[in-house]
């Protein structure tokens, strides 16, 4: 008789969960969908770096425009640039640009183009809670790696509902570190020159250029 009650407790719960994570994956596919169907997307953005633990906390503001795999990001002791092919990190203070593959530079930390689209494979999808923030209804969806990840628990993916768009990412890390990056002031289909995704060298005369690769 137990083990009759357990069983059809199991089949009572995996429905339910079942219909939840579709329903994740369901909102998260709209999102991807609005995402890659905008010409551009130009956004600002606060970046969070928190451990308690160790008594650190880190801010970082900046803005960012994207089209396709091209973006040109601007942070306040860097900038970034990628023309599809290579990134050119540019840091001010220093007069020095970096040139390299994507692949190859991390420093800044955030990639504009993988955020828009990471969340669509690797991911097992989980229904999580609704806030109310400023006056927009944001659904979270809680993702958890499929493959073991050593530095990563869980993310948390806030959707505004209203236009089907990313407003904030929560990363959980398995040494309590926790990242927030939040997106503000999105809009789309902006009107860019066409240049805009091109390195000129010409704008940085007195600037030290050191090729990664």
């Amino acid at each position: 008789m137990k083990r009759l009650f357990f069983v059809l407790l199991l089949l009572t719960f995996y429905p339910l969960e079942a219909q939840t994570s579709l329903k994740a994956k369901a909102l998260l596919d709209k999102v991807a969908n609005e995402m890659n169907a905008a010409k551009n997307l130009q956004f600002g953005f606060t970046y969070v770096l928190e451990n308690k633990q160790e008594k650190i906390r880190q801010e970082t503001e900046g803005n960012v425009t994207v089209a396709q795999d091209k973006y040109r990001l601007n942070m306040t002791d860097v900038q970034q640039l990628f023309d599809g092919t290579q990134l050119y990190t540019i840091v001010p203070d220093n007069e020095e640009i970096t040139i390299s593959s994507p692949d190859e530079a991390a420093e800044v930390g955030i990639n504009p183009s993988e955020l828009l689209f990471f969340y669509t494979k690797g991911y097992d999808y989980h229904w999580d809670i609704l806030q109310n923030v400023r006056r927009k209804k944001i659904q979270y969806v809680k993702l958890i790696p499929t493959d073991d990840n050593p530095d990563i628990q869980y993310l948390l993916l806030g959707i505004d509902v209203a236009n089907s768009s990313i407003y904030r990412l929560i990363e959980i890390g398995k040494n309590t570190t926790r990242t927030t990056l939040t997106l503000n002031n999105m809009v789309r289909d902006i009107s860019l020159p066409e240049n805009f995704f091109t390195f000129d060298s010409s704008q940085y005369p007195d600037y030290f250029i050191n090729e990664a690769f």
